[in-house]
This record gives structure tokens, sequence and C-alpha cells, in this order.
């Protein structure tokens, strides 16, 4: 597996195992539990398990499980890639604390916009390696 591809993997599982614990805190505190505060990590617990774990696990897939080209850089050019996983990575985070902090909207949005440029430049990257069968 390419280097990148691990990143996106591990990232994910990282956002995995950062929505679980959340999660857990949340459904302690809905059997009584002693944090009430815990109710504002909702949202945080959402965009980590939805975007930063399924959304970053299946483009670290589709990175790796693609069709190579036959030339010296068999996956592109990587650096498209790797833009999308840092600008995905500060989006997921920065919607996650936007929102648990409650921070003004266009914070938000902002987070939410990173991860749409992050979703669109790994679609070019991908795009050319996208081929028809038998071609």
């Amino acid at each position: 597996m390419p280097r990148l591809a691990r990143w996106f993997v591990k990232a994910s599982l990282l956002y995995l195992l950062a929505g679980f614990t959340i999660g857990a805190a949340i459904l302690i505190q809905a059997g009584g539990g002693p944090w009430p505060v815990v109710w504002r990590l909702r949202p945080a617990h959402i965009e980590l398990l939805v975007v930063g774990w399924a959304v970053q696990l299946a483009m670290g897939v589709a990175f790796w499980a693609s069709p190579r080209f036959r030339r010296p850089r068999p996956r592109g050019d990587v650096r498209v890639a790797a833009f999308a996983f840092v600008v995905l990575n500060t989006g997921v985070l920065l919607a996650a604390v936007a929102q648990t902090l409650l921070w003004p909207p266009p914070l938000l949005l902002l987070g939410r916009g990173a991860v749409l440029v992050a979703v669109v430049a790994f679609a070019v990257h991908l795009w050319p390696r996208i081929k028809p069968v038998g071609a």
C-alpha cells in the first residue's frame, strides 16, 4: 500500500477512535452520567465519524485500489491527493471544533468548504486513473 493511502487510512482510524470515545461519553451521559456538557460534543461526534472516518477511509481505499498508469509515476501527481489530505483534515477539525465551542457560523462554513475543496481536489487527482473497461 502506498504511503499516502496509509496516511488516509491511519487518519481515518484515529477519527474512528475519537468518534467512538465521544460516542461512549454521550451514551454514559444519556444513562444519567455526571457530565451534561458532553451533549455539546454530539455534532463533533457526527463530524468525526461521517467525514473524518468514512469519507477519509473511502478516499484512502480509492487512492490505493484505482488503476495505475504504466509510467514512472504510476499513481499520477500525488501532490494533489496530499493537498486533499491536508485540507480534508483541516476542514474536519475546524468544523468539529466550531460546532463544539459554538464559534461563529462562518467558521463552520469555512470548515465545510475546506472539506468540499478536498473532495474536489481528490476527484481531480483520481479522474485520469478511471478508465472504461477494455481501454
